[in-house]
């Protein structure tokens, strides 16, 4: 398996995105620890999850514990950095709503340390910017977090620019990593990904296939990925992460998945190589 880093870690190239196997339309749990142990035995070490990866509302932190259980039935899960976002909450109608207060991110960090079991979080993430919070305030109850030793490392997620370098101001300079929206159909946070190369933070693309429901049709929406993925005799979806990893080495994907077959096709795709007339292409879509 490639690595990358995040901080001062060093991850799979590619990670995995625990959400589909929480929230509506998630197998059963047999299938989701086959997935996870399948992601740890072809060698990922980053799994992705938040407290808001869930379904019901008496179930808070249902990803979080799901994985948990994973890593600890697993002679590898001692190895792997825990991803987990607070700030983001999901009431159990289907709908999401936001809580940047100091007081909940803080309550919300502590609760995520309860249930993946561990002392300190490796890296602990401001989910999605609250717009009646300042900014500021959110990310400085991370800073605390940070400062406590209650977290290893500090992301933030759904940022733009600005916020990118007020965080890593707020932060002492610490910001570790910027988790967005980015994928063939969802192009606008380049710039965001050209900041986090330029200042050396990890860039890390949610939903880098299209989300849950998409991702099976990437081929038949964008024609450039399926040209590339029949010339290479491998899956459209192995050819978009591969052109993700080629745009800096500060990219690191964490695609979800709910299926060992899935996660296993993606990982794949650290060791495909694409020409540069073949990312030129796929830029352009």
């Amino acid at each position: 398996m490639h690595t990358r880093r995040i901080g001062d870690v060093e991850v799979s190239a590619i990670g995995l995105g625990g959400m589909p196997m929480s929230i509506e339309g998630r197998p059963d749990e047999a299938r989701s620890l086959a997935t996870i142990h399948a992601a740890l035995d072809a060698g990922v070490t980053l799994i992705d999850t938040a407290d808001s990866y869930h379904r019901d509302a008496h179930e808070v932190g249902h990803n979080e514990t799901l994985i948990a259980k994973a890593l600890a039935s697993h002679d590898l899960g001692k190895d792997v950095l825990v991803a987990t976002k607070g700030g983001h909450l999901r009431p159990g109608d289907g709908s999401w709503t936001l809580d940047g207060s100091p007081g909940h991110i803080k309550e919300a960090c502590e609760a995520s340390l309860r249930r993946l079991g561990v002392e300190a979080i490796g890296l602990y993430q401001f989910h999605r910017p609250d717009p009646r919070v300042p900014y500021a305030e959110s990310v400085g109850a991370v800073r605390e977090l940070l400062d406590e030793g209650k977290i290893r490392m500090a992301g933030i997620s759904n940022a733009n620019p600005d916020q990118i370098r007020q965080a890593n101001d707020i932060l002492g300079g610490r910001l570790v990593s910027v988790q967005n929206q980015f994928s063939p159909a969802f192009r606008s946070s380049e710039p965001e990904l050209r900041l986090c190369d330029e200042l050396g933070i990890a860039f890390l693309p949610w939903s880098p296939l299209g989300g849950i429901s998409r991702a099976g049709e990437l081929g038949s929406a964008y024609a450039p990925f399926a040209r590339v993925a029949e010339a290479h005799g491998v899956s459209p979806q192995r050819v978009c992460l591969a052109w993700m990893l080629a745009k800096s080495p500060f990219v690191v994907p964490i695609p979800g998945s709910s299926r060992p077959e899935t996660i296993l096709d993606s990982l794949a795709a650290t060791e495909l190589t694409l020409t540069a007339d073949e990312i030129a292409e796929l830029d352009a879509v």
